[in-house]
């Protein structure tokens, strides 16, 4: 988009001096798939654990026996931290404009330029942990299944069955790791499907409500959360696609931190500490603008792929 011009600065409208306008992003959920969890390195090895704590082990012991001891690890693959930078500018007759209060009013482009760009940051982590949690090859064989046809929640002949196909992930979820999923992520085409689907509504006249919100999804399902990835992007034709598309992503994401060792939870977000930045802002001499930096750090990763169960093409 161009730089806005001092008529576009110049809002006439006091009142309308205090509505932000443009387009807002709406809540992102990939956090919860992958919380952040602070590094002090930008290169490392992803927290994954074994499975002692599902190990019967041989703990008898006869009087004068040496008590048998066992050890403890983690490893795993390598995580490399990417480094993100966007700079707002802030032309000097812009700021002087927005600024100036002779109106009785002011407009903070400093603040705006900062949150712009913060706002397109967000956006980028959102699309990355997207585009690895809706990864066919991100799963082993037993933990995803591609929907089709009769199979999809879009259709409500009768044999798509979106409950049965949530029990079946949370299943594969809890054999492998030990732990029932607690939180189940999906794109708004398929929410907007599961409001309608005749399974659901027959489900929810039993719980007195109307309409199928995120909580009576959650609790149908037996998870703690149900999130309704609504974020949206534009391609450089203007064109817009949901982020999460029409897949949905069932996992057992664990919010506490890594103090908590041995919990084999879905995915990270590895973050630098005290990331995200916004430096000081500059001023250039020749492009007579202000420009306002800021940097991320980070890279989601998953680290157990069997706490996740990947349902591509929920609906059509």
């Amino acid at each position: 988009m161009s730089q806005l011009s001092l008529s576009q600065v110049r809002v006439i409208d006091p009142v309308l001096t205090n509505v932000a306008q443009g387009y807002k992003q709406s809540d992102f959920v990939g956090g919860a798939l992958f919380p952040q969890v602070p590094v002090s390195l930008r290169a490392g090895k992803i927290i994954t654990f074994g499975k002692e704590d599902f190990m019967l082990y041989a703990t008898g012991r006869a009087p004068g026996e040496n008590t048998k001891r066992i050890q403890f690890g983690y490893s795993g693959g390598n995580f490399a931290l990417v480094d993100y930078s966007l700079e707002g500018a802030v032309p000097i007759e812009v700021y002087q404009e927005g600024s100036n209060g002779a109106n009785g009013w002011s407009i903070d482009h400093m603040a705006m330029a900062i949150k712009k760009v913060s706002s397109i940051m967000a956006l980028r982590l959102e699309y990355a942990q997207a585009q690895i949690a809706r990864t066919a090859g991100s799963y082993g064989a037993g933990n995803k299944v591609t929907l089709s046809g009769t199979s999809q929640w879009s259709d409500f002949s009768g044999t798509s069955d979106p409950i049965a196909n949530i029990e079946t992930a949370k299943e594969a979820i809890r054999s492998a790791t030990g732990k029932r999923p607690n939180t189940v992520v999906m794109g708004a085409a398929s929410m907007s499907k599961l409001r309608q689907h005749p399974k659901i509504v027959d489900r929810m006249k039993y719980t007195g409500r109307d309409v199928a919100t995120a909580e009576i999804l959650a609790s149908l399902f037996g998870v703690d959360q149900v999130l309704v990835g609504d974020g949206i992007y534009a391609s450089d034709a203007g064109t817009f696609s949901d982020v999460w598309g029409k897949d949905v992503v069932v996992a057992y994401t664990e919010r506490a931190s890594l103090a908590d060792m041995g919990t084999p939870t879905y995915g990270y977000t590895y973050n630098l500490n005290g990331y995200p930045i916004v430096e000081q802002p500059y001023f250039d001499r020749n492009a007579k603008s202000w420009f306002v930096p800021v940097t991320r750090a980070e890279a989601p990763v998953i680290a157990a792929p069997t706490a996740g169960y990947l349902i591509t093409n929920a609906v059509a």
